[in-house]
């Protein structure tokens, strides 16, 4: 079966990625990418997985405001389909605050390509299979998990530049968060987010800092980042697999619906 993938994308520079495009089998029969700013999103109940995507946390913004308001509308809504949900940066900020963890500054903002190293819990996590530590994470944040976290929360991965790289909820595996970003680490995104993010002060890259280098690195990297990338969607995409199914035409969530046969 063709999994049914709904991608909410919150920001015009931060989209899917050359990298997630190409991971995704078939992504023009079931993959859907819904630009927030510019169309309402469908009905989740319609869809196998949720993938958030990565953008500013706080500006000074109403519209930005009012949409990550939404998002976390949508967000309850799905997860209470209880469905495989992966949170990257923006997305995995806004799953943690959906579970009581709190959000806020990080000891230090983290721009480029960083390693992080998965946890005993990590190790042994589905999305991680065949995934060797440290993994290479292309990270662009300055906000960040805060500590103590939930005692639900399931710590899958850190780094010396953030405590929370990764993570899960016990009992509920299909539920992950990644501070990084890595399906914008092609080169042509990288670039793109280099130009989008100068017009948040807060992500904008170092005055130290050289744009071309940081380009010019994802081009070094990209052979491990495609790797790694596209084994870990592969790996997300699993996951779907022993979830119900979605709702088609008949409305299966209604009380009135007749069970099956």
């Amino acid at each position: 079966m063709n999994k049914k993938i709904l991608v909410l994308q919150h920001v015009e520079w931060a989209g899917p990625g050359r990298l997630l495009l190409d991971a995704v089998p078939r992504p023009e029969a079931g993959f859907h990418v819904v630009r927030l700013w510019e169309q309402a999103a469908p009905d989740p109940a319609d869809f196998d997985a949720l993938i958030l995507l990565g953008g500013p946390m706080v500006t000074g913004d109403r519209t930005q405001r009012a949409l990550v308001s939404e998002v976390k509308r949508l967000l309850q809504a799905w997860l209470s389909l209880d469905r495989p949900c992966l949170g990257f940066n923006l997305g995995h900020l806004l799953l943690a605050d959906a579970f009581r963890a709190r959000t806020g500054a990080n000891f230090m903002s983290g721009i480029g390509f960083q390693k992080a190293h998965l946890t005993h819990d990590g190790r042994n996590h589905p999305l991680f299979h065949g995934i060797a530590s440290p993994l290479l994470l292309f990270k662009w944040h300055d906000q960040a998990i805060q500590m103590p976290a939930p005692a639900d929360m399931v710590l899958l991965a850190t780094s010396s530049h953030c405590v929370v790289e990764a993570f899960s909820i016990k009992g509920r595996p299909s539920i992950i968060g990644l501070q990084c970003d890595n399906y914008a680490a092609h080169p042509d995104d990288v670039a793109r987010w280099i130009a989008g993010c100068g017009s948040v002060p807060s992500l904008a890259l170092p005055e130290h800092a050289s744009a071309r280098k940081l380009v010019d690195q994802a081009g070094r990297h990209l052979a491990e980042m495609r790797q790694t990338f596209t084994k870990l969607i592969k790996n997300f995409i699993t996951l779907t697999d022993n979830q119900p199914l979605p709702r088609g035409t008949k409305d299966m969530t209604s009380a009135t619906d007749e069970p099956p046969p």
